[in-house]
C-alpha cells in the first residue's frame, strides 16, 4: 500500500531514520532560544486591532469578521463527531485524542474568534489565541504520531499544547509575543520538515501539503486585509483569511475520511 499513491505506508517507529530529523529538530531549537533571550520584548501592536471591514449588520459589529468564524464551528463539530463516532475503530486511540484536541480547537477557535470581533482588543484576543494554539499543538502531534513515532506524539500531546497554552498566557501577562512567536514559527518548520521527509503510515499523507497551502493563502487574505476590502467591496481580507483557515481544517477532514492503512497501537 502506498501514501497518496507515491510512498510506501511506514511503520509505528523508525528507530533509526527519525532520529537524524529528531536531532535536527533539537538543533533547530537553538536560534529560537537566541531569539528569546536576545530580542527585546514584543509587545502586541495595538494596531493589530484595527480591521478594515468595521461594517454592522443585525446589530452585530463587525458583522462579517464575526460571522465568517462559523466555519469553525461547524467543521471543528463535523470534526469531533467523525473522530469519536464514524472512524472510532479506525484510528490508534493516542491519534485518536490528538484528533479530538485539534477539532475541538477548532470548534473553540470559531467561538472564540467570533467573540474577540465583537470587540477586537488584547483580553478578548486571548479567547482567540487559547484555542488555536492548542489546535496547532495538537496537530503537530498526529503528524509525529504519523510519520515518526506513535509513542511519542502521544506522549508529546500533553506537553505541547501545554506549551501552546504557555505562550498566550505569557503574552496575555507580559504583553511580550517573543514565546507565542516561536511557538508558531518553529512547529511549522518541524510540520516541513516531517512531510519532506518522513511518510505516512496512511494514504492521502501528501493531503497536507493541501492544508499548509490553504493556510497560507489565509495569511496572505489576512496581510492584504484592507487592499482586498477595497478591491472587492464586499468582504475583507481578514474575513477570507477565516474562510480559507477553516478550509484548510476541512482539507484535514476529508483526509481523515478518505485514507486508509493500519492503525498500530505500539
Amino acid at each position: 500500500m502506498t501514501d497518496g499513491g507515491s510512498k510506501p505506508l511506514a511503520g509505528t517507529d523508525r528507530p533509526l531514520a527519525w532520529r537524524q530529523y529528531a536531532w535536527a529538530a533539537v538543533i533547530a531549537l537553538l536560534p529560537c532560544a537566541m531569539v528569546f533571550t536576545m530580542v527585546a520584548p514584543l509587545p502586541q501592536d495595538l494596531a493589530y486591532h484595527a480591521f478594515a471591514d468595521r461594517r454592522s449588520w443585525l446589530g452585530i459589529p463587525h458583522f462579517a469578521n464575526v460571522i465568517s468564524n462559523l466555519p469553525f464551528v461547524v467543521v471543528g463539530a463535523v470534526g469531533l463527531w467523525h473522530v469519536a463516532v464514524a472512524a472510532r475503530h479506525a484510528t490508534a486511540p493516542g491519534e485518536r485524542v490528538a484528533q479530538l484536541v485539534f477539532f475541538a480547537g477548532i470548534l473553540l477557535t470559531g467561538v472564540g474568534s467570533s467573540w474577540y470581533h465583537l470587540q477586537p482588543d488584547n483580553k478578548s484576543l486571548v479567547w482567540d489565541r487559547l484555542p488555536m494554539s492548542v489546535g496547532f499543538m495538537a496537530l503537530l502531534s498526529m503528524l509525529i504520531s504519523e510519520r515518526v513515532s506513535l509513542r511519542w506524539g502521544t506522549r508529546l500531546l500533553a506537553p505541547l499544547c501545554l506549551l501552546g497554552l504557555v505562550s498566550v498566557v505569557w503574552w496575555a501577562m507580559k504583553d511580550d509575543l517573543r514565546l507565542y512567536a516561536i511557538v508558531q514559527f518553529y512547529p511549522m518548520l518541524i510540520i516541513v520538515l516531517m512531510l519532506w521527509r518522513l511518510p505516512s503510515r496512511y494514504t492521502h499523507g501528501n493531503w497536507y501539503w493541501g492544508i499548509l497551502a490553504w493556510y497560507a493563502v489565509a495569511k496572505v487574505c489576512e496581510a492584504a486585509d484592507g487592499w482586498l476590502l477595497q478591491t472587492l467591496h464586499v468582504v475583507s481580507g481578514h474575513s477570507l483569511k477565516h474562510l480559507f483557515a477553516a478550509l484548510a481544517a476541512w482539507w484535514l477532514l476529508r483526509m481523515l475520511q478518505l485514507r486508509s492503512g493500519a492503525p498500530r497501537h505500539g
